[in-house]
């Protein structure tokens, strides 16, 4: 299921894909919970989510989406929510990996550092952060919580690292 988004209220404007990975939520089985809650915190934010999607947690599924995304849709922000654990299903990262061209490590770390500040079981992250051509692809938890804080972590630093992805020559401090 693809569903197009509306133009941002605020902000900068940048395009945002949300992808859900859940085998259940595929089959109409367990509701999304993650993807909505990340869809109203970019839109506040002034992103517009311009696609989102359910998929099982298949890696040439997920792959294949990302590439579309960024390769045809342009998209500059890309949010994945689930399969990011260490469960025997759990391959966004994997799938991440092979599409990207630059890995940005510094956001994985931000937002495990926000993790384990709530829970030990931040350490179970596997989550990863990078570009492909000019778009950004963040890994996130599949809970709604987690996602939620996760995203909270990161977010206010997207918007000048996206600058700079496009060609921003400003300076990076005042």
């Amino acid at each position: 299921m693809v569903v197009s988004g509306g133009a941002a209220q605020t902000g900068h404007g940048y395009s945002c894909g949300i992808l859900t990975l859940s085998d259940k939520g595929s089959r109409g089985e367990r509701e999304d919970t993650s993807g909505p809650l990340l869809r109203e915190m970019v839109t506040e934010a002034g992103y517009q989510v311009r696609a989102y999607q359910i998929l099982p947690d298949q890696e040439a599924l997920i792959r294949q989406t990302l590439i579309q995304w960024v390769d045809r849709q342009g998209l500059d922000l890309i949010l994945t929510t689930g399969g990011t654990g260490v469960s025997p299903s759990d391959r966004t990262p994997e799938a991440t990996r092979r599409v990207i061209e630059l890995e940005v490590p510094g956001i994985a770390e931000a937002m495990r550092a926000a993790s384990l500040a709530k829970t030990i079981q931040g350490v179970w992250s596997r989550a990863i952060a990078g570009i492909r051509g000019q778009s950004l692809i963040i890994n996130l938890p599949g809970s709604r919580k987690a996602a939620g804080e996760n995203l909270a972590a990161v977010l206010p630093a997207l918007e000048h690292g996206l600058d700079k992805l496009k060609g921003s020559t400003a300076d990076c401090a005042p």
